[in-house]
């Protein structure tokens, strides 16, 4: 078996390598290939990795997603991982596990900001809880920490800051923020692998932090995520949620049998303490992660050098109609995408200027849900808006980005900048 399982191996090898000589980017190509917003990127030690997984039986949670796990938490320099299988699910358990842990009450506030992905704020209202919609920056795109302090209520218990498209937030001054008032803290990371402060990772400065695998971020297992903390009972009581709210499986180790005075002798793998969820994440996406993070450092360092090219020469151009957000020199920006945003005096709407992008083969995207509050789902919603959130507002009608990801050559980002050339000389 081991030698067949090498010689699928070399054959897998040998595709990924032809593979790599086929791809060009010819702009008078009939066979044009567009400059996308995110597209995965792997070869055949991915590929041979989640092959052997599966011949070798494990296809659902296993050994590698414990080792997928040690490995992340490592990584961000925290003490535990779980795994699941979207960043969206990692929110919700991690949600939930902050409710029971600390008896959250319905109506208890999470101020989030208003400028964000939708399953930001979903989770929180979906276990009784209540979203604060609070301003962010409109230079960094992130929640604002002053904004966050006057939102205080009596009520708030949860700060959840997300490090929107990769830019750090400022997460000193809101861990400040939350020493001085005891609230937690949850660190929303899905757009942020191996972002950094002063060489320190986000994903370390809370209580617990979420990440997402999804396709079209930094790192990939095609779909999943992550929830990291130093705390043992955080990491208990999730791993107990995303499996159905059983008993910690770890505690099988020490004794199989569970006794309570009801229960006796009661097999652990069939005793349920909590109302839990089914979010585990499978070996073969484990696989999958394992090898993505040997490469996170490199594929971040692609995404960055393609928005230090994008951001030099828009600015250097046309400094008056665009801005970049984003670029303290000690916050490692990891670039989920790139961010445009169009100055007041910009005589031409978003719309016009992504039409001009699209046809010319540049994939373009709104800021995700703009200005959550005003989303259909959420206008009805439990939650409350801190203030009229007007920058917000701007970044909903004015922002939008482009794809810098390691799939994409400095010809495609020369083709992104001739291509608003062309735009803006035609105004």
């Amino acid at each position: 078996v081991a030698d067949d399982i090498s010689a699928l191996t070399r054959l897998v090898k040998e595709f990924y390598e032809s593979k790599k000589h086929k791809d060009s980017f010819d702009v008078d190509d009939d066979l044009f290939q567009r400059v996308s917003l995110a597209e995965p990127v792997f070869d055949a030690a991915e590929a041979t990795h989640a092959m052997t997984t599966i011949l070798e039986g494990w296809i659902s949670q296993g050994p590698r997603v414990r080792t997928f796990e040690a490995s992340f938490a490592e990584y961000i320099s925290v003490k535990h991982g779980v795994a699941v299988n979207s960043g969206s699910s990692a929110n919700l358990v991690a949600l939930e596990c902050l409710r029971l842990v600390h008896s959250l009450q319905p109506g208890d506030e999470v101020i989030v900001p208003a400028s964000t992905f939708a399953t930001v704020a979903m989770p929180i209202i979906q276990i009784g809880l209540t979203p604060v919609y609070v301003d962010i920056a409109r230079e960094t795109l992130n929640i604002s920490p002053t904004e966050i302090e006057s939102a205080i209520s009596g009520r708030t218990r949860v700060i959840m800051p997300v490090h929107t498209l990769g830019y750090p937030a400022e997460m000193n001054e809101i861990m400040s923020i939350a020493q001085r008032h005891q609230l937690l803290v949850l660190e929303d990371c899905c757009e942020s692998h191996g972002s950094a402060i002063d060489g320190r990772k986000v994903g370390s400065y809370g209580d617990m932090a979420t990440f997402s695998f999804f396709v079209a971020h930094n790192m990939t297992t095609g779909e999943g995520g992550m929830i990291v903390t130093s705390n043992e009972d955080y990491a208990r009581m999730c791993r107990s949620l995303r499996e159905f709210g059983r008993c910690d499986q770890d505690d099988i180790a020490e004794s199989r049998y569970f006794n309570d005075g009801i229960l006796e002798d009661y097999d652990k793998r069939y005793v349920f303490t909590q109302i839990g969820y089914n979010v585990r994440m499978t070996d073969i996406c484990a696989a999958f992660g394992i090898e993505q993070l040997r490469k996170l450092p490199a594929l971040n360092a692609q995404r960055q050098d393609h928005a230090r090219y994008l951001r030099q020469h828009i600015l250097s151009n046309w400094s008056d109609l665009f801005e970049c957000p984003g670029s303290a020199s000690d916050y490692e920006h990891t670039y989920y995408t790139f961010p445009i945003l169009l100055r007041e005096q910009a005589a031409f709407s978003r719309r016009e200027f992504t039409e001009h992008l699209e046809q010319h083969g540049v994939e373009t995207r709104p800021l995700f849900g703009g200005c959550l509050p005003d989303q259909p789902a959420f206008r009805s919603a439990p939650g409350r808006s801190h203030g009229k959130l007007p920058t917000s507002r701007y970044i909903r009608d004015r922002a939008l980005f482009v794809g810098v990801h390691p799939g994409l050559t400095r010809q495609h980002m020369e083709h992104v900048i001739n291509t608003i050339t062309n735009f803006v000389e035609g105004i």
